[in-house]
């Protein structure tokens, strides 16, 4: 996705150059896949595309893959170029985010799970607006995290951390109008329940796509941004 990135391409050793380039890449086209994943989940559940529910859950197996040869192929690099420096953040950083690359595949196989159950129960009577909005924010924190890593951009990284703090406020938001809908008419409980286990699991993916997005803080400026508030990272990521 990124060829020219400089911190894969100035070692003097050109095998070292070729190893991390065919890790990036194959890293980048995980985080394609599971951007799509997500994607057609959200289109699974909100068009009641049984089909398309039973794909996403069959190519979570795929992702699953991409996981363990990604893994494989840090471990070799670690293992024979003893990397430092940036280098060794990239690939740490890789790794970490490559952990939250499949757990944003699971969420997506999730989703496609509750969508086949709801499309044979005749879908929900509420939610389905919520989900809509969250899930577009969700997949465009999705898309600008690998974006950012795939450029080495802080800037860019730190905007998708603001964005999970508005995915937070609007899920705790539409959790309250279900709750109260659920109070309202029991009858519904059990298909709004559904749907509210869908919003978690998009809340989840924005948690992960902002944990990418804090690698990428990492690589780029050597500063661990988990676990800190948000004002302290801009400092750092400004200066």
């Amino acid at each position: 996705m990124c060829p020219n990135n400089p911190v894969l391409t100035h070692h003097i050793s050109s095998q070292f150059n070729e190893e991390l380039q065919d890790v990036n890449t194959k890293f980048m086209s995980m985080g394609g896949l599971v951007e799509q994943q997500v994607a057609n989940a959200i289109h699974a559940l909100l068009e009641m595309d049984a089909t398309m529910s039973v794909d996403v859950q069959f190519k979570d197996n795929a992702v699953n893959q991409l996981e363990r040869e990604i893994d494989e192929a840090l471990t070799l690099i670690l293992a024979r170029r003893h990397p430092a420096a940036i280098d060794l953040r990239m690939v740490i950083a890789m790794s970490k985010a490559n952990t939250d690359l499949e757990r944003i595949g699971d969420e997506a196989a999730k989703i496609a799970r509750i969508a086949q159950s709801l499309s044979e129960e005749g879908g929900s009577p509420r939610g389905y607006m919520e989900t809509r909005h969250i899930g577009n924010q969700v997949r465009i924190m999705i898309h600008d995290a690998l974006d950012a890593f795939a450029r080495l951009d802080a800037e860019q990284a730190l905007r998708v951390l603001h964005a999970d703090a508005d995915i937070d406020r609007e899920y705790q938001s539409a959790t309250r109008t279900l709750m109260t809908y659920m109070m309202e008419d029991p009858r519904q409980i059990t298909r709004v329940i559904n749907v509210l286990w869908v919003l978690r699991s998009l809340e989840r993916v924005g948690d992960h796509a902002r944990n990418i997005s804090e690698q990428v803080i990492y690589m780029v400026k050597g500063f661990d941004a988990r676990h800190t508030r948000i004002e302290e990272i801009e400092q750092k990521v400004q200066r």
